[in-house]
């Protein structure tokens, strides 16, 4: 995060680039945080509204992508742009803080999300498996297929019942980022897990792009990435476990 925003008179004039935009090449405004003063990291960032039809707004290029290639992914350069002080979002300097505290939403959100994908994908490996024959039986039959799932199954309900639990306390105003990254740090690793072994299972149909399972196998794979990797969130559960080696 190296985008400066310096105060001149009324303004803020924007400088640097950002990776990894969502819907960059097509959205009307962003939400953008930038570096307003020279002050402690944690302490000297802002977020600004930013209209992207401003002069100066440069979309370099959209990013090809594993997954999720549906959504464009772009990079950004900011050369001289002129936004209002106004379009500031909150206090000046509480930019980090207030994209920390929406982080629980979006990880909660994200695990959700990932439940609907992977109790999908179980269900149609169960309705294709269990019309494909092998060896003059459907493949369903088979102990170590349907066993598997079986244990898919059960894991996934074991990730929705942190998610409520984790949405309960969150609504009666609780800090639940331990919770949050807990849950969040599953749904990236199992689903993974569901759809690699699904995909198995749908054996050569599985490796092409005609169903749905291979496209969830590409686009799922975010979730151990996006919105704080699997490593960041191990290391918040360790600090609220008061395990983290301190510097």
């Amino acid at each position: 995060i190296k985008t400066t925003a310096v105060r001149k008179g009324d303004e803020y004039v924007i400088n640097g680039g950002k990776m990894w935009i969502t819907s960059g090449s097509q959205a009307d405004w962003m939400c953008l945080l930038a570096n307003t003063s020279e002050g402690p990291p944690h302490q000297n960032k802002s977020l600004i509204c930013l209209p992207m039809n401003l002069p100066g707004i440069h979309v370099a290029k959209k990013i090809n992508k594993l997954g999720m290639r549906s959504s464009d992914t772009t990079q950004i350069f900011f050369e001289d742009v002129r936004v209002p002080c106004k379009n500031l979002i909150g206090e000046e300097g509480k930019g980090f803080t207030y994209q920390m505290l929406q982080f629980q939403e979006e990880r909660l959100w994200g695990v959700a999300t990932a439940l609907t994908a992977m109790e999908t994908i179980i269900q149609e490996t169960i309705e294709y498996t269990g019309q494909r024959k092998v060896f003059g039986q459907p493949v369903l039959h088979n102990q170590t297929v349907h066993f598997r799932l079986a244990e898919l199954a059960s894991e996934v309900e074991l990730l929705r019942s942190l998610l409520h639990r984790a949405v309960a306390l969150y609504v009666e105003g609780n800090d639940v980022t331990k919770f949050a990254s807990m849950a969040k740090l599953k749904a990236g690793r199992l689903t993974r897990e569901v759809t690699d072994s699904c995909l198995q299972f749908w054996g050569g149909m599985g490796f092409t792009s005609e169903v749905l399972v291979s496209r969830f196998y590409r686009d799922l794979r975010l979730m151990s990435i996006g919105g704080g990797t699997d490593e960041t969130m191990l290391s918040i559960i360790c600090k609220y476990m008061d395990i983290l080696p301190r510097k």
